[in-house]
C-alpha cells in the first residue's frame, strides 16, 4: 500500500466507518488516528497534510476495523470525558453518558458529607462528586469486581481514592452507614427493549449495567423499599431514569413511603432523573 497523508487516511476511514453504519463517522475517524499517533485530537487537523508512518498507519487500521464492528470509541482509546474530566474505560463498565451529568449537577445543588453511588460502574458519579466537594467523602457499590476495580483506578486518577471507598455489593448487601445522598444510575432497560439498541451497547457493553432482564423498574423497587434505613434525617435519593419512565418510577417511590419526589430533566428536555426525600 503506497503512504497515504493523514487527511486521506481519515477520508478512507470515514467512507469505511459510514458503510459500516457508524452514527458519526468523521469524528470517531479523527479521534482514532489523533489515538494511533498519539496526539491531541484538537492537532489532527494540523498533522493532515503529513504522510502517516507505517506503524501509525497499521494501528489505525485495527481501530478502525473494530470500530466498523462497533466496538465503542471510548473502550478503543481507553478513556471517556465526564463532566470535565478524563475516565479510565473499558468494556467492564458503562460508558459515561451525557445525560448521566444532569444528576451530578443535582446532586451538587444539595448539601452532602457523605454519599452513597449505587451501581458505580467507572466510578465517574461518584468520583466527580468528590473532586467537585473537597470534603466530601462516599461509597461507590458495585456486583462485578471488573467493575470496582476500574472505579478504584478512577479514584485514584482523580486524587480522590483517599475519600472514596469502593466495595463489591450486590446492591445494599454490603453496605453500612447513614448517607446524606444515595445515588444510582442503575439498569433502566426492559429485557425486550434490548432488541432494539446500539450495536455498540448490545455487544460491547456490560448487560448487568443495561437491563434488569425484567421490566426496567425493578431497581427502583430496590431503592424506594431500603434506602430510607441508609440515609441521614435530611437525606435524599437521586436515580437517573429512562426517558420514559418518569411516572413510573415517581409512583414507585411514593408509594413506598417517601416525602416529595419530584421529576428532573435533563439539557435536551427529556425527563432524567427521579428525586425522592426522606420523609419528615
Amino acid at each position: 500500500m503506497s503512504p497515504q497523508t493523514a487527511a486521506q487516511a481519515m477520508a478512507a476511514a470515514a467512507g469505511r466507518l459510514r458503510a459500516a453504519g457508524v452514527p458519526d463517522p468523521a469524528r470517531d475517524a479523527r479521534l482514532l488516528l489523533a489515538h494511533a499517533a498519539a496526539v491531541d485530537a484538537a492537532r489532527v487537523t494540523l498533522i493532515a497534510p503529513e504522510e502517516i508512518a507505517p506503524d501509525v498507519a497499521e494501528r489505525f487500521e485495527q481501530l478502525i476495523a473494530l470500530r466498523a464492528v462497533r466496538v465503542p470509541v471510548s473502550q478503543l482509546i481507553g478513556r471517556r470525558a465526564f463532566y470535565g474530566r478524563d475516565f479510565s474505560i473499558s468494556r467492564d463498565v458503562l460508558d459515561p453518558r451525557p445525560e448521566t451529568e444532569t444528576l451530578v449537577d443535582l446532586a451538587l445543588g444539595s448539601h452532602f458529607d457523605r454519599i452513597l453511588d449505587l451501581g458505580t460502574g467507572s466510578g465517574c458519579i461518584l468520583v466527580t462528586l468528590l473532586a467537585e466537594r473537597a470534603q466530601a467523602t462516599g461509597l461507590g457499590v458495585d456486583l462485578s469486581e471488573a467493575a470496582c476495580l476500574q472505579a478504584s483506578a478512577n479514584a485514584v486518577q482523580h486524587g480522590v481514592a483517599e475519600r472514596a471507598e469502593i466495595r463489591q455489593s450486590d446492591w445494599f448487601s454490603a453496605v453500612e452507614g447513614r448517607f446524606d445522598l444515595i445515588l444510582s444510575n442503575p439498569p433502566y432497560l426492559a429485557a425486550e427493549e434490548m432488541a432494539d439498541v446500539s450495536p455498540e451497547l448490545r455487544q460491547h457493553e456490560p448487560e448487568m449495567a443495561l437491563t434488569d432482564g425484567q421490566d426496567g423498574l425493578s431497581i427502583y423497587r430496590i431503592i424506594a423499599t431500603e434506602a430510607q434505613g441508609y440515609l441521614t434525617p435530611e437525606g435524599r435519593v437521586m436515580v437517573e431514569i429512562g426517558w420514559q419512565q418518569g411516572e413510573a418510577v415517581q409512583d414507585i417511590f411514593t408509594k413506598a413511603g417517601w416525602g416529595r419526589v419530584t421529576l428532573a430533566h435533563d439539557l435536551d428536555g427529556r425527563p432524567r432523573v427521579v428525586c425522592a426525600d426522606k420523609p419528615a
